[in-house]
């Protein structure tokens, strides 16, 4: 039977976003039953067996839906295979390494078992609802690596299909 697997995340501009739906993308097509929601879309973790979560990181933080979630869902995802992606960096080289969990996700996260954890690239657009300053001390453009959200979501997918 094939693994039933929720991909969700809170994305404040839609970066984060895309990078869930290519990671569902790649793991329904290795035969895995996926959803993709938004954290404010789940209504239930229940008859998952995994759960992905990947929030925006602003400042090292991970958006306050992305710890609602998790306060929400806890003890049922403590029960679940669980895989956890961040992403922001606007910055070519910290996008192509995988930088470590930041302290508050590790904080919201609040002791949760997960089997993985991502860092990759944003994307600043120059016409993003963002305050006019942030377009002028951040660099605009779309550092995500998406071999990297590939190869990632391909090496989940086999976890999976290993048990």
């Amino acid at each position: 039977m094939a693994a039933r697997v929720l991909v969700v995340h809170a994305s404040k501009l839609g970066s984060t976003a895309e990078i869930a739906k290519t990671i569902g993308d790649v793991i329904a097509a290795a035969g895995a039953s996926v959803d993709v929601l938004s954290v404010r879309e789940v209504r239930s973790v229940d008859g998952y067996d995994a759960v992905i979560l990947g929030s925006a990181l602003y400042a090292a933080h991970w958006q306050s839906t992305a710890g609602k979630f998790l306060a929400r869902y806890r003890a049922a995802l403590a029960t679940k295979a669980l895989w956890v992606f961040s992403s922001g960096p606007l910055d070519a080289r910290l996008a192509a390494t995988n930088l470590p969990i930041t302290a508050h996700a590790l904080e919201l996260l609040g002791g949760l078992q997960y089997r993985d954890h991502r860092t990759f690239g944003g994307k600043l657009a120059a016409d993003a609802p963002v305050d006019p300053q942030v377009l002028k001390t951040h660099p605009v453009g779309d550092f995500r690596n998406w071999a990297a959200v590939h190869d990632w979501a391909v090496a989940i997918a086999k976890a999976l299909s290993e048990g």
